[in-house]
């Protein structure tokens, strides 16, 4: 067949040209005129090219395990001057967490004991894995609340699971998930999550968790949901106001005491700078204070009366680690929660990953997200085998920690001794603690993380779009959400109108919002 025209005339071109077209085979490195010609021949890629190119080296695979334990880069630098730091910060830390703890375990509607369980585990085994040296693991109010929220759906479904058995099961289920994000260094996706839906969860949740503790701190005896909308809350408890008890004396003296002792020591800073650091330890161990007041106050009302006291305790706390054992998980459990997991995850990597960054920017350091993966998730991993609950870091502990002078993630150790020396040498005390002290506890613990009205206005200074979802998270979407999964399915799920993208305000190391926490606390 002869070839069409277009063939002929680029063969005629190429002649004119001198242009030869023969192909040269492979090798033939000389042309007619003996010039050298050189000629590339290109490999047909293979699937097994593929995994030679793709499989690790040994040096790689060694540095890889090297990153995945921290410790072992300044564990051998540690000296007499960082142990000194670590054994105040640990003492402190440790001061602050009992209190907290059984406190926060109330909000999970979990025993008083599983709350100390948490506190011990979380900072018992980050250290090892730890990128920050403030950050404390534990139980924190907005887990908490939704690990309680989740607990009251799945027994209504499954009266027969027992609280402890549903809360280990999603620690663990929850650690596992992190734990591979972090292996396969997928810590990048934090930074697709937009700073003004976190910052409104944050605030959504500390006045949900403020307003479902009134009634307690109130001693109301009426019966009403304070796990539903913030607006029908705070409408319940105004309506039953004339159901308070005497409880109201140890709830409200309580909180005013706590916001008396901080405001005092803040005074006491400005007009006493010398005297700083002493007004520091003194604003950090008012809540260990204040709950141990009180339980005096109540020991000696109640100790004749332990069957009907004249307020409601904290009650029996079993001495030791009674839950420790295998956790149960089976099918039926997993099914009962499986559509929390996405939420339980969120909750437990943004304040975590947040509050590390932005105290890592104050301290001069830089933390490695998916390290911290690791490190909650094998926290979460092997936490339930003693009891513990979902847990991460705590903002107001972790602010705590770094103000006392904090050297090294190992400050963890001495806050596990300080929470052990409770669990075993403190449960017939724990009887006497007024559950409305803990209330007011919580209330003071939380009110920190609303988000002030400056915030909100650099936002709008920033970039007004991040204002209009703030406000509309905030204002439209949480009092009116029945349940804090619904609030972050929509806020972080969805993002409707594709603000998260347009306004480009993601989560960023050493966001400005936690940065004026952090004044806060300071002060």
């Amino acid at each position: 067949m002869a070839d069409p025209i277009s063939t002929r005339v680029g063969h005629a071109i190429a002649k004119v040209l001198r242009i030869d077209l023969a192909p040269v085979p492979p090798g033939d490195e000389t042309d007619q005129n003996d010039e050298t010609v050189y000629s590339y021949f290109e490999h047909e890629p293979t699937a097994a090219d593929w995994f030679r190119g793709h499989t690790p080296t040994v040096p790689q695979v060694r540095r890889y395990v090297w990153n995945i334990f921290p410790f072992l880069h300044w564990i051998g630098h540690y000296n007499v001057q960082w142990l000194i730091g670590d054994l105040v910060a640990g003492i402190t830390v440790g001061a602050v967490v009992i209190p907290q703890g059984m406190a926060y375990a109330e909000l999970a509607k979990l025993p008083p004991e599983y709350g100390l369980y948490s506190s011990f585990m979380g900072v018992l085994i980050y250290w090892f894995f730890a990128t920050s040296k403030d950050i404390t693991i534990g139980p924190v109010a907005v887990m908490s609340t939704l690990m309680g929220s989740i607990l009251i759906r799945v027994q209504a479904a499954h009266p027969e699971i027992p609280g402890p058995t549903i809360a280990s099961a999603l620690a663990i289920i929850c650690g596992a998930i992190l734990l591979f994000l972090g292996l396969f260094r997928l810590g990048f996706i934090v930074d697709f999550i937009p700073l003004p839906a976190i910052t409104a969860f944050m605030t959504g949740s500390a006045i949900n968790v403020c307003a479902g503790q009134v009634k307690t701190v109130l001693g109301e005896k009426a019966k009403f949901s304070t796990r539903g909308a913030t607006y029908k809350i705070i409408i319940d408890t105004l309506k039953h106001l004339p159901s308070t008890q005497m409880d109201a004396s140890m709830g409200l003296t309580a909180l005013v005491m706590l916001y008396g002792i901080r405001a005092a020591c803040n005074y006491g800073t400005r007009k006493k700078p010398h005297r700083a650091k002493l007004f520091f330890f003194l604003s950090t161990l008012r809540t260990a204070f204040v709950v141990l007041f009180y339980t005096m106050i109540s020991a000696a009302v109640n100790i004749h009366r332990r069957e009907h006291p004249a307020f409601k305790l904290l009650g029996n706390v079993p001495r030791g680690f009674k839950a420790a054992g295998v956790p149960k998980i089976d099918i039926t459990i997993i099914k009962a929660f499986v559509g929390e997991l996405p939420v339980a995850c969120i909750v437990l990597l943004i304040e975590h990953i947040a509050i590390s960054k932005s105290f890592g920017r104050v301290n001069n350091y830089t933390i490695d997200p998916s390290q911290e993966f690791i490190a909650i998730g094998v926290s979460n991993l092997l936490g339930p085998f003693l009891g513990a609950y979902p847990a991460t870091g705590s903002f107001s502990r972790t602010a705590i920690k770094a103000k006392c002078g904090v050297r090294t993630p190992l400050a963890g150790v001495i806050t596990a001794v300080v929470v052990l020396l409770a669990i075993y040498a403190l449960p017939a005390l724990f009887f006497y603690i007024p559950k409305s002290s803990l209330s007011a506890v919580i209330i003071h613990a939380v009110g920190d993380l609303v988000t002030p009205p400056s915030i909100t206005y650099q936002f709008w200074r920033v970039a007004p779009l991040d204002q209009r979802m703030y406000s509309q998270d905030l204002i439209c979407r949480y009092p009116f959400a029945t349940t804090v999964r619904r609030y972050m399915v929509a806020n972080l799920g969805s993002c409707p109108q594709g603000e998260a993208v347009f306004t480009g305000r993601i989560l960023m190391p050493g966001p400005r919002w936690w940065t004026k926490q952090l004044r806060i606390l300071y002060d």
